[in-house]
């Protein structure tokens, strides 16, 4: 395997009816990855793996050349502003500042750029084979940061807006939810043809404030990160809301936030888990891991159904702790990588459902 390092309605109070879910043993692997001496992250809010490659999505102003690394796993880079994509791709156009990166089932790397407003796939060569979206340059007329109006301008077909996630059905059209600014989610057709948006504004079904994360189940149910609503919205393929669900799990006692004032009562329950990101397993048994935003930091397993099935981790700064897990990869359900912002890291994760099972025997008489 080569590493690609790429340097619900208005809210209710919560009910904590899922506290009980259980936390789920883990290891984190040490020292994953092996950065090239001299080499150190930035933030990294971006992680995706195939069953060649592990990519991590940097905002760090330099990244490593190829090389060997872990298991066999080699190194295809970029990082944002300036970086390396399947080896010496630098000084790309689109690179701005870096928001995520996913891998589709044909190892095109696609990379998503809050600060361009652009999407940018890349083939295996880490060659540019097409883009979506235009930045905009100080030179044009009125060029000007992003007005956060309420209700925010118009969108326009095309065009977007701080994106942030990227997908695809089984049929290979693509999804972009669009994202800090526009509240929506573009669709594609597989040739890279607009076919439609839908989403506006709001906290109703089929709203949005900063839909973060997307995915596709084997299904073609596409699941949504509604961040700030603290929901995960379902729909079909042509946008039809199917159906929504929250996590409801607070944090355990005396957790504190790595940055800023613990978060209590009202601002807690606001955070309390909304999705900052998502993936889902391959094969035909698929879950969902959800993880929190830099409080309380955790990641969840969740069933497609919206049931929690357990928790893992806590706020922090060491191994098995997170902070700010922007980006999620799942190559199964006992694997999975979390990319950090503001930890500044990927952890490689081991799950260890069983040992779980073999406690909860134990326990019984």
């Amino acid at each position: 395997m080569k590493i690609c390092l790429f340097a619900i309605l208005a809210l209710a109070p919560l009910s904590f009816s899922q506290q009980t879910v259980p936390e789920i043993p883990f290891d984190s692997v040490p020292e994953f990855p092996k950065l090239p001496p001299g080499v150190n992250f930035g933030e990294v809010p971006g992680v995706a793996v195939n069953s060649k490659a592990m990519c991590s999505y940097s905002r760090a102003p330099t990244a490593p050349p190829v090389r060997p690394m872990v298991r066999r796993r080699r190194s295809c880079s970029s990082s944002a502003p300036r970086g390396v994509l399947a080896g010496n791709r630098k000084g790309l156009y689109a690179w701005s500042e870096a928001h995520s990166v996913r891998i589709d089932r044909d190892d095109n790397i696609w990379a998503i750029d809050k600060g361009s407003d652009m999407i940018i796939k890349f083939n295996q060569s880490g060659r540019v084979v097409m883009t979506f979206g235009r930045r905009s340059e100080s030179a044009d007329e009125g060029a000007k940061p992003w007005q956060h109006v309420d209700p925010p301008l118009p969108p326009v077909d095309g065009l977007f807006r701080q994106p942030t996630d990227v997908t695809w059905d089984s049929e290979g059209n693509i999804y972009i939810t669009d994202g800090y600014v526009n509240s929506r989610v573009a669709k594609y057709d597989k040739n890279g043809d607009w076919v439609k948006s839908w989403g506006d504004k709001g906290t109703g079904p089929g709203q949005f404030r900063i839909p973060h994360a997307i995915v596709a189940d084997r299904n073609n149910n596409l699941y949504v990160g509604d961040r700030t609503n603290r929901r995960i919205q379902v729909f079909d393929t042509e946008g039809k809301f199917l159906r929504m669900f929250t996590i409801d799990v607070p944090p355990a006692p005396g957790t504190r936030a790595v940055n800023g004032n613990t978060p209590t009562g009202a601002r807690l329950a606001e955070v309390i888990g909304a999705p900052n990101s998502i993936c889902i397993t391959p094969g035909p048994n698929q879950v969902l891991f959800v993880g929190e935003s830099t409080f309380p930091g955790r990641i969840f397993k969740v069933s497609l159904d919206g049931k929690v099935l357990g928790v893992i981790g806590r706020s922090g700064r060491q191994l098995k702790q997170f902070s700010g897990a922007h980006q999620l990869a799942c190559p199964s359900e006992n694997e999975v990588y979390a990319a950090e912002t503001s930890n500044w890291r990927v952890q490689k994760l081991i799950l260890h459902p069983q040992d779980s099972i073999l406690q909860h025997r134990a326990l019984v008489p």
